[in-house]
């Protein structure tokens, strides 16, 4: 899993870099003219993704005889989908783009002595991984033309989130208990980004954050879950679409 993430970081780069070298050829001469006049787009999506939770836990945890801090760990990931784009307007756009997230999180234990230990993790690694099934719907505000072949855009929207490796399950690792948490997730996305119309395809580079609007918890009455009020997804994507 590390190397296939460190593998993907590179490939992203050196495809944004070749798209925007090839693009900057041709600032100057319009490209894909009739592009913007369709209704549907297709293409897909390849990215990278840091994910975390958002951890509200109980006050006065440090009267408790074993734990005195809950903290999290976000690690990185990366994403892959299909992009629908449907066209609303001059400057709007539908976008759909059922994604599959490969995501690690972690939460972290401190005791009082001073020992750290993680639950919701993986025996080897102390990293909770995790695929997730993400339906996202947005609506992209996009600009005029710049520069001939150039549009900024923002995006909003809500997606629904399925994880396809814990269904509400207690999974045991090195210290005896995991967290449970829900499989379904609900969360709010908001993002900016770039197209650059190439000569014969349209690159995009965009930055999204998601958060979660459920907590994912599933209530448990072991001290490690009833420590924490609620705890919620939050995800930093770096995104690159072809369409």
């Amino acid at each position: 899993m590390k190397y296939l993430k460190s593998l993907l970081i590179i490939l992203l780069v050196a495809v944004a870099a070749t798209s925007v070298r090839a693009q900057s050829r041709a600032f100057g001469v319009p490209n894909l003219l009739k592009y913007d006049n369709k209704l549907f787009h297709f293409g897909f999506l390849i990215g990278y993704n840091s994910s975390d939770f958002l951890i509200y836990s109980q006050a006065g945890l440090n009267e408790h005889d074993t734990l005195n801090i809950i903290n999290t760990r976000g690690y990185s990931g990366f994403n892959l989908g299909i992009v629908t784009d449907l066209r609303m307007g001059k400057y709007f756009d539908l976008r759909f783009i059922p994604s599959l997230s490969f995501i690690d999180r972690s939460v972290v234990y401190n005791d009082n002595l001073g020992l750290e230990y993680h639950q919701n993790t993986n025996p080897k690694n102390n990293v909770a991984g995790a695929v997730y099934m993400d339906l996202p719907l947005m609506v992209k505000l996009k600009s005029s033309r710049i520069m001939n072949n150039i549009r900024a855009y923002v995006l909003a929207g809500a997606q629904y989130s399925l994880d396809l490796t814990s269904i509400a399950k207690k999974r045991q690792n090195n210290v005896g208990y995991v967290l449970r948490l829900y499989p379904h997730d609900f969360q709010g996305i908001a993002g900016v980004g770039f197209d650059f119309y190439c000569t014969y395809f349209k690159f995009a580079a965009e930055l999204k954050m998601a958060f979660g609007m459920r907590n994912l918890l599933v209530p448990d009455p072991d001290i490690h879950a009833t420590t924490i009020n609620s705890l919620k997804s939050k995800m930093l994507m770096i995104s690159f679409t072809f369409e």
